[in-house]
């Protein structure tokens, strides 16, 4: 049996590997390993891994690795812990791939760590750009470690393949949060309600925002901006969960306590669980912010996202998307428009450039088939001009 180890160090990412880690679970051809990290253990994130374990997944190694800092000297030196802990992680287990999804910096130790071990690496969802945060450089990065590649859509691949990655390598399989609205049985409204202790209102929108971390000194203000455009809502139902740990996060965490203190329309999450953020997402009127989740997921249920800033700017988008400035009055108009009767009829058949699912099982069978002998020595690929 192939000994396949997966990685994850965020609530988001895990979402999306979920049903890839249940294929792998069930395969008589493959033997998971799972290593859980980053804010999966801290309780100011909700302490995910206990939702790991609930639903049922053995952990073989906790690596334990962030700082209490979210400076870019504490992220770097919480760099430096992981490396360390991937290095023995993976030694013991002596796995035959090492299979990472996405562009953290989490996800960028466990890479370093594989490819000094000669430990080949498969790469989900690469070729995608980003050029707002510290994750485009990151994704590349892991891009270039890795010998089997995972994309999202036809565009992300001939991406891949510019950096020089051989075509046979790369696979396209559609953006993995779809498979969760096809296998999850979401919550009805009453469920959710009960479960999340909040009462919905006739209008509602669900916030996640992120630090823009090739930005400085910009989390605070492009929050305030936001806050500021909430704040009228006061008929609305809000419904925030907290951003990653990232760079300047400790500001927006305050803030985002801060007013949910003061308007009592709204509520915060450190973790919502995929279940009832996938649910939320059934129910509210619009998402608001700069996930990536906006993007790839929210489309699949034709709801309109409001994306504000340079976060995920170039990644492909769905007409279901608004761009906005960080600025309250773009804020504002971008409200308007979502909530509109004209855009919503707009989207309802609108087209997710990230598929309609299927993308965890097309991973699973293509490992199950990939002859993983002599992965490590690979040529670069020129495209002929």
């Amino acid at each position: 049996m192939k000994k396949i180890c997966v990685v994850t160090g965020s609530r988001a990412e895990y979402g999306l590997l979920r049903w890839v880690l249940e294929g792998i679970n069930k395969s008589k051809l493959l033997d998971l390993q799972l290593i859980v990290t980053g804010m999966h253990l801290l309780p100011e994130f909700g302490l995910t891994v206990n939702s790991i374990e609930k639903d049922g997944f053995y952990i073989d190694k906790k690596i334990e690795m962030l700082l209490s800092s979210d400076t870019p000297v504490g992220i770097t030196k919480s760099m430096g812990i992981g490396l360390i802990g991937f290095a023995e992680a993976l030694n013991e287990l002596k796995p035959d791939l090492l299979l990472v999804l996405g562009d953290r910096f989490e996800i960028l130790t466990a890479a370093n760590a594989a490819l000094l071990a000669r430990i080949p690496i498969a790469h989900i969802h690469g070729g995608e750009s980003t050029t707002g945060a510290i994750d485009e450089a990151i994704r590349h990065s892991i891009t270039k470690m890795s010998h089997i590649h995972f994309v999202a859509s036809r565009t992300y691949k001939n991406r891949v393949i510019q950096l020089g990655e051989h075509p046979d390598s790369v696979y396209t399989v559609g953006g993995l949060g779809i498979d969760n609205f096809i296998k999850l049985n979401l919550l009805d409204k009453n469920s959710l309600e009960k479960e999340i202790e909040f009462k919905l209102k006739k209008i509602n929108l669900l916030i996640t925002f992120h630090p823009v971390t090739l930005e400085n000194n910009t989390s605070k203000y492009q929050m305030r901006e936001l806050l500021c455009s909430l704040t009228d809502l006061q008929e609305t139902g809000l419904i925030f969960t907290m951003p990653n740990a990232d760079t300047d996060s400790k500001v927006l965490f305050e803030m985002i306590q801060d007013f949910v203190q003061k308007n009592k329309n709204a509520k915060v999450f450190s973790s919502l669980g995929q279940l009832r953020y996938l649910s939320c997402i059934k129910y509210v009127d619009a998402v608001i912010g700069n996930s990536s989740s906006g993007l790839i997921e929210v489309p699949y249920l034709k709801k309109p996202t409001i994306n504000i800033g340079d976060r995920q700017k170039g990644r492909l988008k769905a007409d279901s998307v608004i761009e906005c400035e960080p600025e309250r009055l773009s804020i504002n108009k971008a409200i308007k428009k979502a909530l509109s009767n004209s855009f919503k009829t707009k989207i309802k058949d609108c087209i997710n450039p990230y598929g309609d699912g299927g993308g965890s099982e097309k991973i699973v069978k293509i490992i199950e088939g990939y002859n993983l002998n002599n992965l490590l020595k690979k040529n670069f690929y020129n495209i002929l001009q």
